[in-house]
């Protein structure tokens, strides 16, 4: 059961404290709250709840900014709320109306919290809640030349579009590490069905745990074993899971049943039959890569995604395609199995129109975007896309075309640098839940996360250039707010002098 909140947001100077003072109105997590927008979509998480019967479910409010302070202070569940307990500005931020000294909720639902709230649902939330930023805290245009002027274009703004990956919380698979615990895993599921008939079958099936055990560190210890030996190891582990797999089917027939098995081991005994059939089929092949590999027995959603980077040519997790414009990220799609990104172009020019009512003056990309097709399309649009053209380069250059492509490298490390901020600052790095829903929910609420940071950080330049009055509400260029800063700290060394 589900009951909507009566208040859409309590004013900072009402929360109740119990020594009677009040919250201060320009706290960091009070601003973070005024720009949120929880009621508009609270109906949508009210759906999670179709029956009026049963305990009533915490507030869409609470379960959104669990997850954004979670993310924010990139912490545990369990830290999460210990400190929402102990910090009276974080219980306003989850909707409470005055202090309390117990625990908000159970750690345990923050899971649940994750699997509620969809990704979808929290990429609405952060395009709303941009809309209100950019509102807030406008961007002054940029000045345009007088030839610009003079041919000037319905398109505005700049676009700048990448991908990249989210790796999840796993060991670095190889094939011989995954069958050793497939192995493991059927020897388990042996004792536990051989214990429903172990008075009608007197002898228990062997397994050979033991020695195959010894097979594996025979190879895995060693520092570079040769593909001989690894051949050889992949072989005795597959024999061993094919012995097993034939003693479980035995058990079955003489009356053990898999009800036995909780849901986590059945799910298991499902996808290392699978990674057998994948392994067996790479072993008779002498082939390296298989269509939807399993890399992780916990976590079989997890694909390989290739990158081509420098030191990781290969990452295991979320495959994510991201825009960015204004300092603003966005998430536009996000799949477990690789994809060509430069296909997603195109809605996310039109995806930049539906938001702001206009096509972008240009495009920012990296090579795989300029196909034929998308220059093609952007052509059409009015809109520029930047590198260099197809074909043939020419001889010679001119400083201005040089200019310009300097402009648009230096342009595109925007978003390089929102990726940077999401993997060492936040959790984008690695991914520690373990479902696959609820690590696109992760995803996504660190996106909404570093928009929040942006916004504020914004603000914080806002309010340190108050003392210029011919400054516009916002723009990228803080010279001024530097220049007020160092002016005030030379003042401060001469009064102490």
């Amino acid at each position: 059961m589900y009951k909507k909140a009566e208040l859409a947001l309590l004013p900072a100077l009402d929360f109740e404290l119990a020594n009677g003072s009040k919250l201060s109105a320009d706290n960091r997590w009070v601003k973070m709250a005024q720009i949120i927008p929880w009621s508009e979509f609270e109906s949508e998480y009210a759906a999670n709840f179709p029956t009026e019967k049963g305990a009533p479910a915490k507030s869409f409010r609470m379960a959104l900014g669990a997850l954004i302070i979670k993310e924010k202070l990139g912490i545990s569940d369990r830290e999460v709320v210990e400190q929402i307990r102990e910090n009276p500005y974080l219980q306003y931020f989850i909707g409470q109306s005055s202090y309390s000294n117990e625990l908000p909720f159970d750690p345990s639902l923050l899971v649940h919290f994750r699997q509620r709230i969809s990704p979808n649902l929290i990429n609405q939330v952060n395009e709303r809640m941009v809309e209100k930023m950019r509102e807030i805290t406008p961007i002054q245009p940029e000045k345009k030349k007088d030839s610009d002027a003079k041919n000037e274009s319905t398109n505005r703004g700049k676009l700048i579009v990448d991908a990249t990956c989210a790796p999840a919380d796993i060991t670095y698979p190889t094939d011989l590490g995954l069958l050793n615990r497939a192995r493991v895993h059927t020897e388990k599921i042996l004792d536990i069905l051989y214990k429903q008939i172990k008075e009608k079958i007197h002898k228990k099936p062997r397994t050979y745990r033991n020695l195959a055990r010894k097979d594996y560190l025979a190879v895995a210890k060693q520092r570079r074993p040769t593909r001989n030996k690894r051949r050889q190891a992949i072989k005795k582990q597959l024999q061993y899971i094919k012995r097993n797999a034939s003693h479980i089917e035995q058990l079955i027939d003489a009356g053990a049943t898999l009800e036995a098995l909780n849901k986590k081991q059945y799910k298991t005994l499902l996808v290392l039959t699978e990674v057998y059939r994948q392994q067996q089929w790479l072993f008779d092949n002498n082939k390296q890569s298989i269509e939807d590999r399993i890399v992780s027995l916990s976590q079989p959603h997890i694909r390989p995604i290739v990158r081509g980077k420098a030191g990781k040519s290969v990452e295991f997790g979320a495959k994510l395609s991201a825009s960015c414009f204004e300092g603003y990220v966005f998430l536009d799609r996000m799949s477990w199995d690789n994809f060509n990104e430069s296909g997603d172009l195109k809605a996310q020019v039109e995806a930049y129109h539906r938001f702001t009512g206009y096509y972008p003056e240009s495009v920012h990309a990296d090579r795989i975007y300029r196909t034929r097709e998308n220059r093609a399309w952007c052509h059409e649009k009015g809109i520029r896309i930047s590198g260099p053209p197809l074909g043939r380069p020419p001889a010679n250059v001119s400083k201005e075309k040089k200019r310009q492509a300097l402009e648009d490298d230096r342009i595109r490390n925007a978003i390089e640098g929102k990726f940077g901020e999401g993997k060492r600052r936040f959790g984008l790095n690695r991914i520690m839940a373990k479902l696959d829903n609820t690590s696109q929910t992760t995803i996504a609420i660190t996106f909404l996360v570093m928009n929040l940071s942006t916004w504020w950080r914004r603000v914080f330049y806002v309010f340190l250039c108050r003392a210029d009055q011919t400054m516009p509400v916002f723009g990228l260029n803080i010279t001024c707010a530097y220049v007020s800063l160092k002016i005030n700290q030379e003042k401060l060394i001469v009064n102490a002098a």
